[in-house]
């Protein structure tokens, strides 16, 4: 996509803004899917992509980002929001705020996995979801260490009081629906 929103070679693709466009609403789509919900928080907002898709499908958007020279983006596509610098570890948030906890590409990236996932739980009131790189890269090569594996992020989640876990694998990333 065009203004930086979009890291890595896509030109290769056709029409990547709009490729990148329809695979965010599928993970939308998949985050709503089942569920009552009106207002989420967006861990890890980065350029606000998906909080701007949860803002158009008319929900109240929160959101936090560790570097603080993202929230600006996030703030100009959901100007109503409440963005706020903070670790996933530590979300500054009441308990049981959101009906809808939404994480992409983080969870991997903590060495509190557990904590990152219990503070989820704690501001959320229906369902955590989870935008994770595949355990393998492409269909070659071994596990990543370094990513999360579903078995063990289904521990992790049982761990942090999820009483269920569904993985969705998708193209090249896995979706995970944790409820409560």
């Amino acid at each position: 996509m065009h203004e930086k929103r979009f890291e890595g070679d896509i030109s290769r693709l056709r029409n990547p803004e709009r490729i990148a466009r329809l695979e965010v609403e599928r993970v939308v789509t998949l985050c709503l899917e089942g569920a009552q919900i009106k207002t989420v928080l967006d861990v890890g907002t980065g350029t606000g992509l998906f909080a701007e898709a949860f803002a158009k499908r008319g929900l109240a958007v929160s959101g936090v980002d560790v570097n603080p020279e993202m929230l600006p983006a996030a703030r100009t596509y959901v100007p109503a929001g409440d963005f706020r610098e903070s670790t996933a570890e530590t979300l500054p948030f009441t308990d049981g705020i959101f009906d809808l906890v939404f994480m992409g590409l983080l969870l991997h990236e903590s060495d509190e996995q557990l904590q990152v996932l219990s503070e989820a739980r704690r501001v959320v009131c229906l369902r955590v979801c989870i935008l994770e790189w595949a355990y393998r890269e492409e269909e070659i090569g071994a596990p990543l260490v370094h990513r999360l594996a579903p078995d063990i992020l289904e521990e992790l989640a049982k761990e942090a009081g999820f009483r269920q876990v569904e993985e969705i694998p998708l193209t090249k990333l896995v979706f995970y629906r944790l409820t409560i």
